[in-house]
């Protein structure tokens, strides 16, 4: 038997092996249905993760950062998923969750466009009403490798030749396998809404040197409800733009000339931003700040001295020759 203790401090006996899951179905069939993933001694598992020694437990629902960044993270692999379904001999990046959704960066046989997300979104809910399980397998270094080097997904190959042997497992949900540390949903059937928001372009682990792979991105959610609410909420945040209402309030412009997110402000800008300056030079006068100003450029030593220098190239800035009238 193992002692599990939870957050209020009560301690309750358990066979070894038993999962999270099954812990919290013997408290409340409630608490088992809304959880998403737990904690056992400050680590987050699956719930379906055996505990096989004394733990201190907590589960974590949708409400929690911990529950909407495992929802996020099992939507990137069912998205994976359906691109390997749709896009026979892609190859994949990595897909994690973020703040607000998820993505996955992509090497396609063949271009994705905005124009394809609404396919991939059908195929997603059509993957996720099979309630695939996540399951989880721990695998040696040397496996990880001859798995993908079969399978021809450099991108994960790279990533496993980095990781140490003993720290590698894979998740998969349906006819996909990934190489990921977890943790995840018990089931796909969890995610009810999805919208895939854009497509852009991501170098390879950020590197400008590497392929310029394929990033879709998205957002899911356990209710067709919040979908809604998130998009109604996105079309509101569009009128209040501040590059909308800069150019309807004719507050400042842009110029590819001058370049992309430099603002040239107009007179009725220009204004604002003064009072705004004012008024800030106000509130720190009152709570006693004094004000200094530096000079816009330095002596070389000083970008010696911060480290900067060192990362400028010979060529980072030409001498000006100006022609010489007389």
């Amino acid at each position: 038997m193992i002692k599990i203790t939870f957050p209020d401090g009560n301690v309750k006996e358990f066979a070894k092996g038993t999962t999270a899951y099954q812990i919290a179905e013997s408290i409340s069939p409630r608490l088992a249905a809304d959880s998403l993933v737990a904690s056992v001694n400050g680590a987050t598992v699956d719930l379906n993760r055996a505990i096989e020694e004394d733990a201190s437990i907590k589960f974590y629902k949708w409400d929690d950062p911990e529950g909407k960044h495992a929802f996020w993270h099992t939507s990137s692999h069912l998205l994976a998923e359906a691109l390997e379904a749709l896009y026979p001999g892609i190859k994949f990046g990595i897909g994690p969750a973020i703040e607000n959704g998820f993505y996955y960066d992509v090497d396609s046989p063949v271009p994705i466009t905005e124009a394809d997300l609404e396919t991939i979104e059908k195929k997603m809910i059509e993957l996720s009403r099979n309630k695939e399980q996540l399951i989880r397998t721990e695998v040696s270094k040397a496996d990880a490798l001859k798995n993908f080097t079969e399978k021809g997904d450099p991108y994960k190959v790279e990533l496993i030749r980095d990781l140490e042997d003993g720290t590698i497992s894979f998740y998969t949900n349906g006819a996909f396998t990934d190489l990921c540390r977890g943790p995840h949903l018990p089931n796909t059937g969890l995610i009810k809404a999805i919208k895939l928001t854009s497509v852009a372009g991501a170098y390879w682990r950020g590197n400008e040197k590497n392929k310029m792979l394929t990033r879709i991105y998205g957002i899911s959610f356990p209710k067709k409800s919040m979908l809604d609410e998130y998009l109604a909420m996105m079309e509101e945040a569009k009128k209040r733009d501040h590059r909308k209402l800069g150019k309807e309030l004719e507050l400042f412009c842009f110029s590819q000339r001058v370049g992309q997110g430099l603002p040239l402000w107009l007179p009725k800008g220009a204004a604002l931003r003064d009072r705004l300056e004012q008024f800030l030079r106000g509130v720190q006068k009152e709570y006693g700040y004094q004000q200094v100003i530096t000079p816009h450029i330095g002596n070389k030593e000083l970008y010696v001295t911060s480290g900067h220098y060192a990362k400028y190239g010979k060529d980072s800035f030409q001498p000006i020759h100006t022609p010489i009238e007389g």
